[in-house]
């Protein structure tokens, strides 16, 4: 072997290495093998947020059932820092708003049995204005680790400039570094496409712009339009195909309990849990109604977004303003949410034997007249028929009926 031989194997066993550096220096596996469930600070306090308060929060999640519900992760979202960073370039918790630091306030949150999540952005600057993570993803995920955070969300503001793949790829390989488990939680809007880029990257992606509490109307916030229930729901259909167990499509936070309508309340949350979203309350737990901890802690519609396969439902019937979704299930069993979204009443009257029901990305066929199913109403907890007779039901406007479909 000649000297030119040698160094051409010598230099492609050191790109080899690096290679194999990168590849190994990804998210952690293990994590979100189904979607996520928690509560966020965000959508009910903004940045007003301190130590006692989130302390109270931390109880009443705890003491309302939330967490017996499966609800594990307590986020807490922009604004919880100083607007500087320390002579050392480390993030400072506000002395103000969290006087015994953020460590202690992780292991308040870990005492009660819950995870804890913190926030920051792909940015020079967060969303809020607080200081940014670009420039500092290692440091930054090993403070974040020496708290005993188990879940990042990381945001998209003040980014002019930047690569959204490699800003993203370099925080989770931070994360990796760093050597803690912790959920990544993508959150750039699905403005560049994360479902084709960020499975080996996080544990979820958001796939739109933010929401808020509106079912079928946007509202305009100036310089960006926040989304309703609807519109974001209208945006899952044609990327399902790449969620799944430990990478899921993030269509935003939930609004339940924050100022719609209970059936709207009701549909959005059967809904998020047909599309397996990852299922993070925003609601002020404290002045929670009994309607909305009924929905928010419904375990078998909980059990229909935590199915064990993690498949995406799908839009398979739309007319005149009734939309029915279908989320094929573990052992052989099925979802089936019918939505009205149009401005009256539904007289629904659905023969089942005419559907034949297929699903290339699951591999799911179902033929009615071949199987019958047993029908279980989600919301009204009751067995309401089989799949041999026509299903018929009024549904009101904004509303929806999930079935659970267990085969006879």
């Amino acid at each position: 072997m000649n000297i030119r031989t040698i160094k051409k194997f010598l230099l492609a066993s050191f790109i080899g290495a690096l290679a194999s550096t990168a590849a190994s220096a990804q998210k952690f596996e293990e994590l979100a093998q189904t979607p996520p469930m928690g509560w966020n600070s965000w959508n009910t306090f903004q940045t007003n947020i301190d130590e006692p308060l989130l302390k109270g929060m931390v109880d009443t999640y705890v003491s309302s059932g939330m967490k017996d519900a499966g609800y594990n992760y307590f986020v807490l979202d922009d604004g919880w820092m100083s607007m500087d960073r320390d002579k050392d370039g480390n993030l400072v918790a506000d002395p103000k708003k969290f006087p015994n630091g953020m460590k202690a306030f992780a292991d308040y949150v870990h005492s009660k049995g819950l995870k804890f999540g913190i926030y920051n952005c792909a940015g020079t600057k967060t969303c809020a204005g607080y200081p940014g993570t670009r420039g500092y993803e290692y440091q930054d995920a090993r403070l974040y680790a020496s708290w005993g955070v188990d879940y990042l969300k990381f945001d998209w503001c003040n980014t002019d400039g930047i690569n959204a793949k490699e800003a993203y790829t370099t925080m989770s390989n931070a994360i990796k570094a760093a050597g803690r488990p912790m959920i990544f939680s993508l959150c750039e809007w699905g403005q560049h496409q994360p479902w084709l880029w960020a499975k080996d990257v996080g544990q979820l992606w958001r796939s739109t712009g933010d929401i808020w509490a509106g079912f079928d109307k946007n509202l305009s916030k100036g310089s960006w339009t926040a989304l309703s229930v609807l519109t974001i729901l209208d945006k899952q259909d044609s990327i399902r195909q790449y969620a799944g167990p430990g990478h899921w499509n993030d269509p935003d936070m939930l609004e339940v309990g924050n100022g719609m309508k209970y059936n709207e309340d009701k549909a959005h949350f059967s809904l998020w849990c047909m599309l397996a979203a990852p299922l993070m309350a925003g609601n002020d737990l404290r002045k929670m109604s009994d309607q909305t901890k009924t929905i928010l802690t419904n375990k078998d519609a909980i059990a229909i977004d935590q199915d064990a396969l993690g498949i995406e439902g799908f839009k398979y019937y739309a007319f005149d303003g009734l939309e029915l979704f279908v989320k094929p299930l573990a052992n052989n069993e099925l979802a089936v949410c019918f939505l009205n979204r149009s401005s009256r009443p539904q007289n629904v009257s659905y023969d089942w034997k005419e559907h034949l029901i297929s699903d290339a990305i699951s591999k799911t066929n179902v033929d009615f007249n071949k199987a019958n199913y047993k029908l279980h109403d989600v919301w009204s907890k009751k067995d309401i028929g089989t799949t041999d007779k026509t299903f018929k039901q009024t549904i009101g406007v904004n509303d929806v009926v999930l079935l659970r479909l267990t085969k006879q």
